[in-house]
């Protein structure tokens, strides 16, 4: 079996920080005259936050992550807003670096910080289209499909294997989809698993449940140590599994590398990385395989398909997280549409 599809996986090649990752891709061309934002507003409904800006009688909408907006909004009124007001959306690539350092808040990096400003982001981004009459994608990208295939994504910890694997068929056979992803594991739970022995047993049934035209990923939230990791790998590897997400904890480089340097499976993370730099050293060093940005999480499509690029240029996929609630759906449709490395299955 060839693991990763397409030809994608290999050795990175000389450059490690591609030169198109350091340049500007939004398209500033696209607008001749100056778009000031009069209004930046985060509005509230039964638990949807919406972001609206406007300017000169236009206006974008973006709903944000709203599990995790709800414990944010703060940061977003006072840290973010007024940062916005008066600046040209024309600028947007370049506000996206000066907020970081204003009021310092490179302290709050991380969900925290990046949330909010991927939630202001899209309504930029959705403003700029508006004006110029285009998807979010063309703005700084070059539109390549507008067919997305989805894998299924399960999560049935606290079930037995019996119970998870006729979850998984059913949700498979509702949706149509061509591909799946089931969790393993506990969820950082340091070798546990959730029930005790439901990954060894869930494994062999969920291939055996499928033939072999459907794309498989297990994702064990970083369940493990390396040793355990490796372990499980091979379990997978031997049920022809197509890749296995961050098998140890998120902020663990040097053990993912461990993994990945010791199993064929490809090895896929980066839904909860926040920097740019750490991103570089798992690519260019091989610690992954398949590179997934949460285009919430980590700052907005502009900073994301810098990492997608970067992926690019030493061969590897991007299949990006999508975090829940909101339109995160719809937001990962328009970053892939742009993408020339991405998955063959993204995210529903």
């Amino acid at each position: 079996m060839v693991y990763g599809g397409a030809g994608m996986i290999g050795k990175y090649v000389q450059d490690p920080v591609p030169r198109s990752v350091t340049e500007p891709i939004l398209k500033r061309h696209l607008f001749s005259a100056p778009i000031l934002i009069d209004e930046l507003v985060l509005l509230e409904y039964q638990g949807n936050y919406i972001c609206r800006v406007r300017s000169q009688g236009a206006q974008g909408l973006s709903v944000s992550n709203n599990m995790q907006m709800r414990s944010l909004y703060p940061i977003f009124i006072n840290r973010l807003q007024p940062f916005f007001i008066g600046k040209d959306a024309r600028d947007l690539e370049d506000l996206l670096e000066q907020v970081y350092v204003y009021q310092s808040n490179y302290k709050l990096q991380s969900l925290s910080l990046w949330v909010p400003l991927a939630t202001i982001e899209f309504a930029i981004l959705d403003l700029l289209g508006q004006i110029a009459q285009v998807p979010m994608g063309a703005l700084f990208g070059e539109v390549r499909t507008h067919e997305i295939k989805v894998y299924q994504a399960n999560n049935h910890r606290g079930k037995s294997a019996k119970e998870s694997i006729e979850l998984i068929k059913a949700s498979v056979q509702e949706s149509g989809a061509q591909a799946v992803k089931f969790k393993i594991g506990g969820r950082m739970s340091k070798n546990a698993d959730n029930p005790p022995g439901r990954t060894e047993s869930l494994i062999p049934m969920v291939r055996d449940a499928f033939d072999s035209s459907m794309t498989i990923y297990a994702d064990s939230n970083g369940s493990y140590d390396v040793d355990e990791a490796v372990r499980i790998g091979q379990i997978l590897q031997a049920h022809e599994i197509d890749f296995y997400e961050e098998p140890v904890p998120f902020d663990w480089y040097e053990e993912t590398k461990a993994v990945a340097d010791q199993l064929e499976i490809p090895i896929a993370g980066g839904e909860q990385e926040p920097s740019m730099h750490q991103f570089e050293w798992l690519i260019k060093n091989d610690a992954l395989q398949i590179v997934q940005p949460d285009i919430f999480y980590f700052g907005g499509m502009i900073r994301s398909t810098k990492i997608a690029q970067m992926a690019a240029a030493h061969g590897l996929l991007c299949t990006p997280h999508i975090s829940g609630s909101g339109l995160g759906y719809l937001y990962m449709m328009h970053f892939v549409s742009t993408l020339n490395n991405a998955g063959p299955y993204h995210e529903f």
